[in-house]
């Protein structure tokens, strides 16, 4: 008895151009899903069907893939999880988080929620399934893996850990089908009225200072920068203030 695995996948961005490519991330739960269930994989989107880059996931050897059609800014939970239920889908494979949109890595934890299955995050290879119990690997962090057992169905986020996807071929990417499907819209308010912005960078952590006992950190936290080398300028004409803060600019390579 085959499992019945489907893989859903969004429109990704490129980094630096942000041009429309297939999802780095989706495309490596299309492959972990080609790899468990072959031609029998599902593939599943929620969006507009007229979108080429959805091609180049037909392109990695799929005969089809099943859209719901819906405009931006709709709400994928829920047509996303009628179809599972439907399709008595066993393991759904996602992405982490999506490269366009919100991209809030949300949706796997809610749509597991309202399923009320288990979740597995950072999936990195599904060992085995016997008697309706998945053996699966989970990926840690420093290249370590996790070995667990989960009962069928589950819902599990696939991330770089995950085998590396296959090439998209132009050949069947053109030959493979787009499959519409009608479903109900349902506007995302809180989406709908947001303003989108590119993220801004992390600030850098601050040091942790390990110490022993409470002497210890108050010491490390009111514990003033030691200088070494300085000289303090006193009763110098303009001129010879200049040359010796030119000087020191020399020495410092500031200037040359």
């Amino acid at each position: 008895m085959t499992t019945n695995v489907i893989s859903l996948v969004s429109i990704g961005a490129h980094p630096t151009s942000g041009r429309p490519r297939r999802a780095e991330q989706d495309a490596r739960a299309v492959e972990l899903g080609l790899q468990m269930a072959g031609d029998k994989l599902q593939v599943l989107h929620a969006g507009n069907i007229a979108e080429p880059t959805l091609r180049s996931y037909l392109g990695m050897g799929l005969p089809q893939l099943h859209v719901l059609e819906q405009p931006a800014g709709a709400d994928a939970l829920p047509v996303l999880s009628d179809y599972l239920r439907d399709a008595g889908a066993q393991v759904v494979l996602t992405g982490s988080q999506a490269e366009t949109g919100e991209g809030s890595g949300m949706l796997p934890f809610l749509l597991a929620e309202q399923l009320g299955w288990p979740l597995i995050v950072g999936l990195a290879q599904v060992e085995a399934i016997e008697g309706g119990v998945a053996h699966v690997l989970q990926a840690l962090p420093r290249g370590q893996r996790r070995r667990l057992k989960v009962r069928l169905p589950f819902l599990a986020t696939v991330d770089n850990a995950a085998p590396k996807p296959r090439q998209s071929a132009y050949g069947p990417a053109q030959r493979g089908e787009l499959a519409a499907h009608e479903v109900e819209v349902e506007e995302d308010e809180l989406f709908t009225g947001a303003v989108l912005q590119p993220a801004k960078p992390r600030p850098k952590r601050l040091k942790v200072i390990k110490a022993k006992s409470g002497a210890d950190r108050m010491k490390a936290a009111t514990a003033k920068a030691s200088g070494g080398g300085g000289q303090v300028l006193k009763g110098l004409s303009p001129e010879a203030g200049a040359q010796a803060i030119l000087k020191l600019l020399i020495e410092e390579g500031v200037v040359r």
